[in-house]
């Protein structure tokens, strides 16, 4: 009997602590929270990989940084400011987004434009795209006209107050061009940074081609991670 209930105890135990780390790990983080907590050590390191030359280990850093602490947080529920006077509220969408930043004194890359209104035209029914132009209003209307309807785009910068959060957690942190993809309940489905390479002297035809393969791609990876999600929910309900 001595010996039983010490077991029993132990047994008691590891179950309590097992609960509290499934509890803990089921924890919604915070996408800005979770860029606060990491961001600075990866700086550092990916600097150094930088200043070496080494391009590809830099970027792999930035990879690693996603994949181990910001895909799964929940995105902040920003209300962007549309150059048609219209806010666009992320929660209101209620189907997965793809945000793509840029600023208009930043050259965009060859065929990039074409490329995402086309994608933006063939997935209109299950994703939303917005860009967002680190830009006052007047800069980003500037470069709307070359963007298809079914894309939002919007415009925010440090100079007005209530676009401080949202300037220091995407732009400062993490620069531009960058896109991110978010599921239909705001979580971190994916990030990328950077333009597609595109060789010197490509034709417009051709670098919209290769854009729009590469962003396809990116498209289909999305969209086959929130079916996965989804079934995943699905099964978990029934099981339960």
């Amino acid at each position: 009997m001595r010996l039983i209930i010490p077991t029993l105890l132990c047994l008691f135990c590891l179950q309590t602590s097992q609960s509290q780390v499934k509890e803990t790990s089921y924890k919604e983080v915070s996408f800005a929270d979770a860029i606060k907590r990491n961001i600075k050590k990866y700086n550092v390191q990916s600097d150094k990989e930088f200043e070496k030359g080494d391009i590809l280990k830099g970027n792999a850093l930035f990879d690693s940084l996603v994949q181990y602490h910001l895909v799964g947080t929940h995105f902040e529920d920003y209300a962007f400011k549309s150059i048609n006077s219209r806010k666009v509220k992320l929660s209101k969408i209620n189907k997965p987004v793809f945000i793509i930043t840029y600023a208009s004194w930043c050259v965009i890359n060859k065929g990039e434009i074409p490329a995402i209104n086309k994608l933006a035209r063939k997935y209109e029914d299950d994703i939303q795209f917005i860009v967002v132009f680190w830009d006052v209003k007047s800069d980003a209307k500037k470069m709307a006209h070359q963007f298809s309807n079914q894309i939002k785009v919007c415009y925010a910068n440090e100079s007005y107050s209530n676009d401080q959060s949202v300037v220091a957690t995407l732009k400062h942190s993490l620069g531009f061009p960058t896109s991110f993809f978010l599921n239909a309940d705001l979580e971190v489905v994916d990030i990328k940074r950077g333009g597609i390479p595109i060789p010197p002297r490509t034709s417009v035809k051709k670098a919209l081609d290769f854009n729009f393969e590469i962003f396809d791609q990116r498209m289909v990876s999305f969209l086959s991670k929130k079916d996965l999600d989804q079934n995943q929910g699905q099964l978990a309900s029934v099981t339960e």
